[in-house]
């Protein structure tokens, strides 16, 4: 990369790779949680996961991949760019504190939301298993001649409640955590491990509080008819009870927690190398 590159721009290349590696490896996990979320009746993830490999194929574990791809290498990279360039905005001079970490991490994660909402709309469809799609051209066409437009960004409230508060939930604890821990293990070669560490423990406190979130939204954008955040939320309720918001907890958590500590591990260490401060 171009030493006089724009450091925002390194910030989103380096967040762009560093969601390739973590999509790739964590996909079939979204996929579960996916088909835990939507189906009624209340089976383990272990059971879905061989379910979709002896009915399908161990591949099928990677069906929204490419959706996922679209999704996650430009939004990571938007949401990295975005939180960089908030911080070098506002907090250039001094560390963020709990409060003001909370906000940075949910302004980011609310742009790259906001941006990239089509391809999260489309990506629940795929991994469903509800619907046909054949391609994502193939997809965003026939939601646009079958639903109209405004199919595509369906859920929007939903995704903002889940996204903005994990991402600052995950960054208060990521960051808080960094400082509890003395210099000389903050400055030693075991730097990635130890972001690795801190980036598990705000990924599980996120994911616990985000989880109701991420069934609602999950719901409305596979539904067929158009489903608002309460109707949502109701019907979910009265389905299954609180336990149903609660659907595909494991999985989910596991991806989330395992994908941003990767992110944000392969992130720190990418800016560091180019001699920028994350």
């Amino acid at each position: 990369m171009r030493q006089h590159a724009h450091p925002a721009l390194k910030a989103f290349m380096c967040g762009s790779l560093s969601g390739t590696c973590s999509t790739l490896l964590f996909q079939p996990l979204d996929l579960v949680k996916t088909r835990l979320q939507t189906l009624q009746n209340h089976v383990g993830m272990f059971a879905v996961f061989l379910n979709v490999v002896r009915t399908e194929n161990v591949f099928s574990l990677w069906r929204g991949v490419s959706p996922s791809f679209l999704r996650c290498i430009p939004g990571v990279g938007i949401y990295f760019s975005t939180f960089y360039s908030l911080k070098q905005h506002f907090f250039q001079e001094r560390a963020a504190n709990a409060g003001e970490a909370v906000l940075l991490g949910a302004g980011a994660r609310a742009v790259a939301g906001v941006c990239m909402l089509p391809f999260t709309v489309i990506k629940a469809r795929f991994e469903s298993g509800f619907y046909n799609y054949l391609s994502v051209p193939g997809a965003v066409r026939s939601m646009y001649e079958t639903e109209g437009m405004r199919a595509l960004f369906s859920g929007l409230p939903a995704t903002l409640l889940r996204d903005a508060p994990f991402s600052g939930i995950y960054v208060m604890f990521y960051s808080q955590t960094k400082k509890l821990l003395p210099p000389e293990v903050t400055s030693s070669s075991c730097v990635p491990l130890v972001n690795f560490g801190c980036g598990v423990v705000a990924g599980i406190m996120a994911s616990v509080v985000t989880q109701p979130a991420d069934v609602v939204k999950t719901n409305i954008q596979i539904s067929k008819t158009r489903l608002g955040t309460v109707q949502a939320a109701r019907h979910i309720y009265k389905e299954h009870g609180i336990g149903g918001f609660f659907c595909g907890a494991v999985p989910r958590c596991l991806r989330r927690t395992l994908m941003a500590a990767m992110a944000w591990t392969v992130y720190e260490q990418l800016m560091a190398q180019m001699g920028l401060k994350s």
